[in-house]
């Protein structure tokens, strides 16, 4: 078995100032989107589309708010709202952690609809520009959450190599953060980023995200201490999965969607 690391979540201080490693893992994810957008424009299909740095500069702005207030907003309303609402101030300590994944999904997705009527962009070829540029973003995220170690898995084996003893808890649990991280991370991103190289019908590449996210959270929850969990239909899910249904269900429409009606 391996033994949680446990580091300090303070990775450095300012003077009265404390730099958190989930603080620094944004920036990180941030400075990717930049990065890959950089990339992203030289691609000739994007290329003839107008796309210039200044956009992605512009748009990160917008994006960054969608993330933190969206993110942050989830969090409160789908897993602790009777615990916020008894500690608002906690609400505003976002450097503690605690930031929903589908709730800045929703919150980017208002943010880029304002950026693209102000940019004069379709909104579709927003979702499609900026689909490949989020999942690593995601993992950094999800490191950060391991640091500050968040999301404890649920019971392994000891007999797992990777099973690991978690801090404030006697017995293994699998690295559930470590495997977002892997699967609705890097993995959906290297399948997004080929998938996306190439020109395709529009609202297929961000069709596609929405489905490859949905379902690869809905697995790896498999592997998660659940926040809450739900019956439907006599089926036992957590509360993450039942977030990310709509999203498998909601991307496979719309990725039919494309390839039927924005083919040309």
């Amino acid at each position: 078995m391996l033994t949680h690391p446990n580091p300090d979540p303070v990775a450095f201080h300012l003077g009265p100032v404390s730099v958190h490693w989930y603080g620094i893992m944004y920036l990180i994810a941030f400075a990717q989107f930049i990065a890959l957008g950089r990339i992203r424009i030289r691609q000739p299909h994007i290329a003839a589309q107008g796309w210039t740095s200044e956009h992605i500069d512009d748009m990160l702005f917008f994006g960054v708010l969608g993330v933190i207030i969206g993110g942050r907003l989830g969090e409160v309303f789908f897993y602790g709202f009777s615990y916020y609402m008894e500690h608002p101030l906690e609400i505003l300590a976002v450097w503690k952690g605690g930031m929903s994944f589908h709730g800045g999904f929703i919150g980017v997705l208002i943010a880029m609809f304002l950026w693209a009527r102000k940019a004069k962009f379709h909104l579709a070829d927003v979702y499609d520009f900026i689909a490949p540029l989020v999942p690593l973003g995601y993992a950094a995220g999800r490191l950060g959450n391991f640091i500050n170690h968040e999301l404890p898995g649920r019971i392994a084996s000891a007999d797992l190599p990777w099973a690991m003893i978690w801090p404030g808890i006697d017995h293994p649990v699998h690295p559930s953060p470590i495997y977002q991280a892997l699967v609705d991370g890097l993995l959906a991103f290297i399948i997004l980023w080929i998938f996306a190289s190439k020109a395709r019908p529009r609202l297929a590449v961000g069709a596609l995200y929405v489905t490859l996210y949905g379902c690869a959270r809905f697995f790896t929850e498999y592997f998660r201490t659940p926040d809450y969990e739900v019956n439907i239909l006599g089926a036992t899910i957590s509360a993450g999965q039942m977030l990310s249904f709509p999203m498998i269900i909601g991307g496979l429409l719309l990725l039919t969607f494309s390839y039927k009606f924005n083919k040309k």
